[in-house]
């Protein structure tokens, strides 16, 4: 924005020319010079302006500029964004239909270990109830007399049938009494009938101390003890050897401190032991669906 000298110029020469000639008196001196402050102090102003508008200007020019930027950046970006949005929903349809196939397999295998597990818990109820029957049938052939020396119990899906040495032996013998053939032969004939199971037959002894000439110790003792009662049981009542073992702990597998009579007398036992054949087991665990 320009503002025009010409008036300013124009008094000056014509005060001049009125002073040099001696025609301008002094009144009128006075008023134009009131006029040329005047209009010296209208230039400044107008000046002022000037210089304001050209700052303005400026900044303006400056601010069109800086807007310009910010809106080609904000385009840059939002260019940028509408790719990624892009790529993530190319990324999330392939997630969708990869999920798909991943859920409807995860399913199967479910379906699969669902259907392991009830086999197993079926065989499990299975066992369950024939041990349960075993052991009612068994307790329900002996007699009182018998009972107290006989003790029946399921553990952990295991029949343990647990006989007093007193009963079975002499003290220090292996050989089996005449008294116990009764007792024996009401186990033999249910061991014939769930014959589906498999006998193991285990001997315990207290920790005194036995040295005779065929028995060298409370190993010997407990094996001996042990194999005399399987011998009784495939030779005189029947029982198929193939589903017979025999075993013996010696005085390692207490129940009861050694330290009186009453606990060494519950540690001399025999214990048949009667479980499901394992075999029927590991035929389920080779079912058992393989994880990936």
């Amino acid at each position: 924005m320009k503002h025009s000298s010409i008036p300013f110029f124009s008094v000056v020469v014509l005060c001049a020319a009125m002073l040099f000639t001696g025609c301008v008196n002094k009144k009128t001196y006075e008023n134009l010079r009131a006029n040329y402050d005047q209009l010296q102090s209208e230039y400044a102003g107008l000046q002022s302006l000037y210089n304001d508008a050209k700052v303005d200007l400026a900044q303006k020019s400056a601010n069109g500029s800086s807007l310009e930027q910010r809106l080609a950046d904000a385009q840059a970006q939002n260019k940028e964004l509408k790719e990624q949005l892009k790529a993530l929903q190319a990324s999330l349809d392939n997630s969708i239909n990869s999920g798909s196939a991943n859920i409807s397999k995860l399913v199967d295998e479910i379906n699969a270990s669902n259907k392991y597990i009830k086999q197993l818990v079926e065989a499990k109820s299975k066992s369950d109830s024939l041990n349960l029957a075993l052991t009612n049938k068994l307790t329900r052939s002996l007699s009182k007399s018998e009972l107290q020396d006989v003790d029946v119990k399921v553990l952990k899906g295991v029949v343990y049938i647990s006989l007093n040495d007193n009963m079975l032996y002499r003290s220090g013998s292996y050989e089996i009494s005449p008294a116990a053939g009764e007792t024996l032969a009401k186990i033999a004939k249910i061991i014939t009938d769930y014959d589906d199971y498999e006998v193991l037959v285990e001997g315990n002894t207290d920790n005194v101390p036995i040295s005779k000439t065929n028995i060298r110790n409370n190993w010997d003792l407990s094996c001996l003890r042990a194999s005399s009662v399987v011998q009784a049981l495939q030779n005189q009542y029947g029982v198929n050897p193939s589903r017979l073992t025999a075993g013996g702990r010696g005085e390692y597998n207490p129940l009861e401190a050694n330290d009186t009579a009453d606990g060494r007398a519950r540690n001399r036992r025999t214990q048949i032991i009667i479980t499901p054949k394992l075999d029927q087991f590991l035929d389920l665990i080779d079912q058992a669906p393989e994880a990936e």
